[in-house]
């Protein structure tokens, strides 16, 4: 889940004890954001600025209306911080390492909520903790 850091990053969210994932208008996007369940875990990536895997994220709620959208076709969710990576994981790292290459992350750059396989989720891991 992508979000620039000086808009939201993972520190505000530690701070609020839960966001609203809200204002994804794009409908690949939107559809990984619907397939997620309460109890999952997602990256917390910052864009633009940073560049970096800083965080991870548990679904709170999911399935709930975006209360951005006026149309009510947009769904959202709420999560709650897990915790900071050990050591944060650049595009820079991710892009450079064979194990990752196929990762949405690369693939489709401009995604803001993307799938991570579980293979890459723990190589993600390892490398945070490297």
């Amino acid at each position: 889940m992508k979000s620039e850091p000086d808009v939201y990053s993972y520190d505000d969210l530690v701070a609020e004890g839960e966001g609203t994932w809200d204002g994804v208008r794009n409908h690949r996007a939107a559809n990984n954001l619907r397939a997620m369940q309460v109890g999952d875990l997602a990256f917390f990536y910052h864009s633009n600025i940073g560049l970096e895997i800083v965080g991870i994220v548990e679904i709170s709620q999911s399935g709930l209306p975006d209360p951005t959208d006026e149309t009510g076709r947009w769904a959202c969710v709420k999560v709650k911080p897990v915790r900071k990576l050990k050591r944060t994981v650049s595009l820079k790292q991710i892009k450079a390492d064979p194990a990752l290459a196929e990762m949405e992350l690369i693939r489709l750059s401009r995604l803001s909520v993307g799938v991570v396989l579980p293979n890459e989720w723990d190589h993600i891991l390892a490398l945070s903790e490297a």
